[in-house]
């Protein structure tokens, strides 16, 4: 993971009220987030399928009724 290189936002008293983070570091953070809540998701999908909540369509099917 990228090395973060936060500015603190303060308030009189010292008390941290918000942070500035450099761009990259921003949008490296955001992607990593989408990347776990993804990995989330998929682990989710796999435990419906194996508890037999989730239908499973064989890949053939799916091509053959798009007309691949």
């Amino acid at each position: 993971m990228t090395e973060l290189h936060p500015q603190f936002l303060t308030d009189p008293d010292g008390e941290r009220l918000s942070v500035v983070l450099p761009i990259a570091e921003y949008e490296s953070l955001m992607e990593r987030l989408e990347d776990l809540q993804d990995l989330e998701d998929a682990r989710d999908a796999l435990a419906q399928i194996e508890r037999g909540e989730e239908d499973i369509i064989p890949w053939e099917a799916v091509k053959a009724e798009h007309g691949l």
